[in-house]
């Protein structure tokens, strides 16, 4: 059956945060609808009388709960298992052409088993969808994606997704491999956000050789670790040890302080902070430092309360950006490898091409 809105993916047991992100963003946006979900579903549909409206309103870049975002086409519950593509094809029949087929499931307990499912019927849905013209004969990115999203044997929802205002990977998932010498798991969140939060120009552009950084509370030297492959010199700040590995890189100074009192000597090009600290606190100091011009570019994480998450995200941004006092470009995500926290990415807006912004505060 027709159904018109948003399907987003998140990560199992944020549900309700998403669902308030969405419902709250639609609010300001003056579009009437309603998010439904289940606890540990791993993703939230949010209803309304016009979807693709709802889609404009809503750009993927200002979401933050939201691993991917996608316009709801269809849902078909009561799928026959022995036909599941002919009233599919009857759903997109208006639906003009795709440019590739996506076969996903929930990344959740209940969603992981479909993996084999969802292969298979994408095997056959994608010769059938080439059949009746709804697909290219090969994959073409300039046009939309077709993403099939099977919640049960007999039960799937179609949407859409076009390459400027989506993630690029299955789910919203980056595939990211654990380097062996990476000093701890938490280099995987830094990685991520460099590649979630910043674009290839901004990446080349923001992470020059030489450029210089601080890591506060970088024990045992994560993602410390990862700026020096991209050839940044980083003082590591805190009282605990770094792993040997790190300091072998030659681009690390080690400095036993207080991350969270310390400030630098002078300016720095980047400063990140992974600290385990109140969200609050944290969004206050990280604004002092851009505030004092101690840091160009940051990229830090906000460690979320157990309750009120997303009340709790949206006044520490707030608080963030009034507190630096200057306009800025922030963009925050709850990447694939963050937990009970969001990371979030902040520079001043000085250039037109950094004015490109997931929050702005002007």
């Amino acid at each position: 059956m027709t159904a018109t809105g948003l399907l987003c993916y998140c990560r199992q047991g944020f549900e309700p945060e998403l669902a308030a992100e969405l419902t709250e963003r639609a609010a300001m946006a003056g579009i009437a609808g309603y998010a439904r979900t289940e606890r540990d579903a791993g993703h939230v549909l949010f209803l309304c009388a016009d979807g693709a409206t709802l889609d404009r309103a809503l750009p993927f870049s200002t979401l933050i709960f939201a691993r991917q975002k996608l316009r709801l086409l269809a849902e078909l519950p009561g799928l026959d298992p022995n036909d599941r593509i002919t009233p599919m094809l009857a759903a997109l029949a208006e639906g003009g052409r795709f440019g590739e087929l996506v076969m996903e499931y929930p990344d959740s307990e209940a969603g992981k088993p479909l993996a084999g499912l969802a292969r298979s019927l994408g095997n056959a849905l994608r010769s059938a969808l080439r059949k009746a013209g709804l697909l290219t004969a090969k994959d073409n990115p300039g046009l939309p994606r077709l993403h099939v999203c099977v919640l049960a044997g007999d039960h799937a929802l179609l949407a859409r997704s076009v390459a400027a205002d989506s993630a690029p990977w299955p789910l919203g998932i980056p595939r990211l491999k654990t380097h062996k010498d990476a000093p701890s798991r938490s280099a995987l969140k830094l990685e991520e956000a460099l590649l979630v939060l910043l674009d290839a120009e901004e990446r080349a552009r923001l992470l020059k050789e030489g450029m210089v950084a601080a890591d506060l509370g970088a024990a045992p030297g994560g993602w410390s670790w990862v700026l020096t492959h991209h050839r940044l010199r980083v003082t590591a700040v805190d009282n605990g040890p770094l792993r040997q590995s790190v300091l072998d890189t030659g681009l690390v100074q080690h400095l036993r302080a207080d991350g969270f009192s310390w400030q630098p000597p002078h300016p720095l090009d980047w400063m990140v902070c992974d600290m385990v600290e109140q969200p609050r606190r944290v969004a206050e100091r990280m604004a002092t430092w851009l505030r004092e011009g101690w840091c160009r570019h940051t990229i830090f994480n906000l460690k979320l309360p157990m309750k009120k998450r997303w009340q709790e995200t949206a006044l520490c941004l707030d608080l963030f950006a009034q507190q630096a006092q200057k306009p800025l470009t922030i963009r925050a995500r709850q990447l694939y490898h963050d937990r009970e926290e969001i990371t979030v990415f902040a520079t001043p807006i000085t250039t037109r091409n950094e004015a490109l912004p997931r929050r702005r505060h002007d």
